[in-house]
């Protein structure tokens, strides 16, 4: 059986605090985004930033056919073991020479291992949807975006970017707010292919996202006041009661970039299809 091996980026209490919520790990949403798809996969969990983590069932990275990395609300350029641990076991993962992807933080620790350098953003965070994310001439007629249209949105919340790419490295992404939106970083005996936004996230997650990190979303750069960021919520609320709802989507200004499943996780299905089930 073909079997990955994904690393929750989040420490426990921040786990905890998810689902105390109601809310999905981010482990999970990505388990079930890959199940979606390819349910015969079996995938073991890690929970990297835990001082007494294991990987399940007494394993090794040999046994797994790739290696999978989550969101997180760490870090990468932070020193405390949650986060250089989770870039040892990547570095790892990729000296055994599993094929390697991430989303978000995946793409920032990957960096960090490579040798490239993150940062806080200089014009704030990106949340809810990256907008007209464009391929780099790199990044034209890759299989990384085989699913995907020329220009395309996606679910996305992150505070810090990629600055430096590694030496290696290959650009395969960018948009008006972060010129690093996907890459190749080589990596040991293996890549990782990873994007800064989230192609696992749902219209569910994103409406969690604005409940989880509702403080940081009234501001100058974003709502005005609470009641604007309901009435947002209230949207994208709709649509997760009805995936139908086209006038919710429209006020909102998305489209099958984000509402079809399929177009939407395309990264991560394009990733499996590639080096995983191919």
């Amino acid at each position: 059986m073909t079997k990955l091996l994904l690393m929750e980026g989040n420490v426990a209490a921040r786990r905890a605090r998810a689902k105390s919520l109601g809310m999905r790990t981010s482990s999970e949403i990505y388990a079930e985004a890959i199940l979606a798809h390819f349910p015969e996969i079996e995938i073991d969990v890690v929970n990297g930033a835990d001082a007494d983590f294991s990987i399940p069932h007494g394993r090794g990275f040999s046994d797994y056919d790739g290696f999978v990395v989550s969101g997180s609300a760490l870090h990468a350029y932070a020193t405390d073991f949650a986060v250089t641990n989770q870039i040892d076991l990547l570095k790892q993962a990729a000296e055994a020479g599993l094929p390697c992807f991430g989303s978000c933080w995946g793409l920032q620790i990957a960096a960090m291992a490579a040798g490239g350098q993150v940062e806080y953003h200089p014009r704030g965070k990106e949340v809810g949807f990256a907008r007209k994310i464009m391929p780099a001439k790199a990044g034209e007629g890759h299989p990384l975006f085989s699913h995907k249209g020329p220009v395309f949105d996606a679910p996305c919340i992150h505070y810090d970017e990629v600055t430096r790419l590694p030496e290696q490295a290959k650009l395969l992404a960018s948009n008006a707010h972060s010129a690093v939106q996907a890459a190749i970083i080589p990596l040991g005996q293996s890549e990782v292919w990873a994007v800064q936004y989230h192609p696992e996230y749902d219209v569910r997650q994103v409406l969690a996202i604005y409940t989880l990190y509702a403080d940081d979303m009234i501001g100058p750069d974003f709502f005005p006041d609470k009641e604007s960021l309901d009435a947002y919520c209230a949207k994208l609320q709709a649509l997760v009661d009805n995936p139908s709802n086209m006038g919710a989507a429209w006020e909102l200004g998305i489209d099958e970039d984000i509402l079809d499943d399929h177009r939407r996780r395309g990264e991560i299905i394009a990733w499996i299809e590639t080096w995983i089930v191919s």
